[in-house]
C-alpha cells in the first residue's frame, strides 16, 4: 500500500508514468533523485486536488483519503476479476490461457488438459524476429494462495528435455523459494505469472475487460463464463 500510494503521488507530481501493461519508469532520465524535495512533492500534488477557493476547502485527511480511494478502485476490479475465474471451469481457465498466449504473439498454441502428463496444459512456440523459436509449455493453476517451489520443480521435471522454457500461470501468487526454484541455475527456466499481472495481460488485450476512457476498468462476467 505505500508503494502504491508514493507511486500514486510521484506520477501527480508528474515524475513517474506507467503504461497499459502496469509497467512504471521515469518521465525523463535525466531527472536527480538526491535533488527532489519531498515535503514540496506533498504540498504540490495535495494543492493540485483543492477545489476552487470559492468552494469549501478539503483537509488534509480528506485528500489523503481520496488517493487511498483511488488506490483501493485499482485493486478492487482486480479482486472481482480473479474472483469471477476463480467460478469458471478449470477446462475454460485453460483456454482463457491459451487466449493470451495468443494474443501475446505465441504460434500454435494448444491445450493438452492431461491430467497424466504432470501438470502440463498446453504448448505453444515463441518466434524472436521470425528467426529464433522457443518450444514452451505452460500450465495454468487457479489458486487463492500461493503457489510453492515443489510445484515449480514437479513442472520442471514434466518438461525436462522437452520445451526450451516453461510458462506458469496461476491466479494466486507464489513464494519466494518457488521464484528462487523457477530461475535456479542449471535447469530450464520458468516465467511466472500471478494473479496481478494476469489481471493486468487481461485488461492490456481487452479480453472480458474493458476501460473507459473515464479510467473505470468493468468485468464482464459472462465473458469468462462463456469460454
Amino acid at each position: 500500500m505505500r508503494l502504491a500510494w508514493a507511486r500514486t503521488y510521484l506520477k501527480k507530481y508528474g515524475l513517474l508514468d506507467n503504461s497499459s501493461r502496469g509497467v512504471w519508469a521515469l518521465v525523463d532520465n535525466e531527472i536527480e533523485i538526491s535533488k527532489l524535495d519531498s515535503d514540496k512533492i506533498l504540498k504540490t500534488v495535495r494543492e493540485q486536488t483543492r477545489k476552487p477557493e470559492i468552494e469549501q476547502k478539503k483537509t488534509k485527511k480528506e485528500v489523503e483519503l481520496e488517493i487511498v480511494e483511488e488506490i483501493e478502485d485499482q485493486i478492487d476490479w482486480k479482486e472481482h476479476l480473479i474472483s469471477i475465474i476463480l467460478k469458471i471451469d478449470p477446462s475454460a481457465f485453460e483456454r482463457l490461457c491459451q487466449r493470451i498466449l495468443r494474443e501475446s504473439g505465441f504460434v500454435q498454441v494448444e491445450v493438452t488438459g492431461k491430467s497424466s502428463d504432470g501438470g502440463i496444459d498446453g504448448k505453444g512456440i515463441v518466434r524472436l524476429n521470425g528467426f529464433l523459436s522457443f518450444h514452451v509449455f505452460f500450465q495454468s493453476k487457479r489458486y487463492k494462495g500461493s503457489v510453492g517451489s515443489g510445484d515449480i520443480r514437479d513442472f520442471r521435471g514434466a518438461m525436462q528435455g522437452r520445451a526450451d522454457k516453461g510458462l506458469f500461470i496461476t491466479t494466486g501468487n507464489f513464494t519466494r523459494e518457488a521464484i528462487k526454484e523457477a530461475t535456479r541455475d542449471g535447469t530450464p527456466p520458468i516465467d511466472l505469472i500471478d494473479g496481478d499481472l494476469l489481471c493486468d495481460k487481461l485488461k492490456e488485450f481487452n479480453l472480458g475487460v474493458k476501460t473507459e476512457l473515464i479510467e473505470e476498468v468493468s468485468v464482464n462476467a459472462e465473458w469468462f463464463l462463456k469460454i
